[in-house]
């Protein structure tokens, strides 16, 4: 086994010998039981002021929307690109091929999203709740998440290729074919959600969660892996994965 992925074997795994051989008991060792195995991220924390209605029309490039809230509306093929929305809800919008690239959520809540097509290429995300959204084909490629809660919902083909993630939970969701390819991920959990052939592919991880996914099926980027923590039950459901990276084969006598 090459060195480098020795190195993503290793400690990748929550529970049990990780590094083989006897286990020695020893003041450190001890220290580092009790220290947590993963960094858990800083969960978003909205609270709205009030607000008041959004007064109708179309959203606007490059616009200011502060405060509002947008309800029941069908927003979808608008052109909100470069719009800041501070402080805003976004109630069980239609949000089909809209708009939104380089957009900027900050301190909001879009719950009910809905809708297949939404462009929010290199937008921006922070303290912002996403409840039960049923969206398809996202694009989020470039985006910067921090402190986003993504709860409840199916979201397919959610395109976040190169994009930043600090912070994020994933929870009790199911995400169909979710590219990660070359993303950065930092204190993100998965948790009671599926994941459904996803795709890690020179993906950067540090403190990465995927214990408590229900499901977890990874199609690209096994080799990824590295700064994230599984299970013993999921290392033995990618095993398969793991050993073909590697070269091993693996038949009955």
């Amino acid at each position: 086994m090459s060195g480098a992925w020795a190195g993503v074997v290793r400690g990748v795994v929550s529970g049990g010998v990780q590094d083989g051989g006897m286990a020695q008991t020893t003041k450190s060792s001890r220290s580092s039981k009790d220290a947590p195995v993963v960094k858990a991220a800083r969960r978003a924390e909205v609270r709205l002021p009030s607000l008041r209605a959004f007064d109708g029309g179309e959203l606007v490039p490059d616009g200011d929307y502060d405060g509002v809230e947008f309800d029941g509306l069908d927003l979808g093929g608008m052109d909100g690109g470069g719009a800041l929305f501070m402080d805003c809800a976004l109630t069980g919008c239609g949000l089909g091929e809209t708009r939104l690239s380089r957009a900027r959520f900050v301190d909001s809540v879009l719950r009910e999203p809905r809708g297949v097509g939404t462009d929010l290429a290199e937008a921006s995300l922070r303290d912002v709740e996403v409840v039960d959204a049923r969206l398809g084909g996202v694009q989020l490629h470039g985006g910067v998440l921090e402190r986003v809660v993504v709860r409840g919902g199916k979201i397919d083909y959610l395109n976040l290729r190169k994009a930043r993630l600090r912070d994020v939970v994933f929870e009790d969701c199911v995400l169909v074919e979710p590219d990660f390819a070359l993303a950065s991920l930092e204190r993100v959990a998965f948790a009671g959600c599926s994941v459904r052939g996803a795709d890690f592919s020179g993906t950067r991880m540090k403190d990465v969660d995927l214990r408590a996914a229900g499901e977890l099926q990874i199609t690209r980027g096994i080799e990824c892996l590295a700064g994230a923590v599984i299970s013993p039950e999921q290392l033995m459901d990618l095993a398969a994965g793991f050993a073909a990276q590697v070269g091993v084969r693996v038949a009955g006598l």
